[in-house]
């Protein structure tokens, strides 16, 4: 097994780590980076991956920095499953999108002041609607429930008291 930690180093936000094994790729996390500017940008960063070679993503929870950049891993390509707990995926049928609005209105005051300065446009990181369109990958599954990633890999999410369990 080899994990990549590409998120979350030398700051808390955008978790995001590859582990291979098995003959699998898996994702796990991939949060948006929030803060100052410097590592806002990092978020337009292309993935240092192969999209269309990710097996699975598995979605720890639900907070942004942990599951705000999925719906930019759609729009680039990845159709594979996001596995998360039932509570995590109702969680981002709202905040993604809210996410993906909120990427479109910082998105529009930028561009009015880059077109002031007679620089070149820039697209939102994703829309609303991409987001929703993101949402169509995900797969629910129960805490304690066992899943086979393949004969070698079995995955199981547990309570860690993070977010709320309902």
């Amino acid at each position: 097994m080899n994990i990549s930690f590409l998120g979350a180093t030398r700051t808390v936000t955008g978790s995001n780590f590859l582990l291979e094994g098995a003959g699998k790729r898996i994702l796990i996390d991939c949060g948006l980076y929030q803060g100052k500017a410097k590592e806002e940008r990092e978020n337009y960063a292309e993935f240092p991956f192969d999209v269309r070679n990710i097996d699975y993503v598995l979605l720890t929870h639900a907070h942004i920095d942990h599951s705000g950049r999925i719906p930019k891993l759609y729009v680039d390509g990845y159709r594979n499953p996001v596995i998360a707990t039932k509570a995590t995926c109702d969680l981002c049928s709202i905040m993604l999108p809210d996410s993906g609005h909120i990427q479109e209105m910082e998105n529009e005051w930028q561009n009015k002041k880059r077109e002031r300065s007679g620089k070149k446009t820039l697209e939102p990181l994703y829309t609303a609607q991409q987001a929703i369109d993101s949402l169509e990958i995900f797969k629910p599954i129960n805490y304690d429930e066992i899943i086979e990633l393949s004969p070698e890999i079995h995955v199981r999410f547990n309570d860690a008291g993070h977010m709320l369990r309902f």
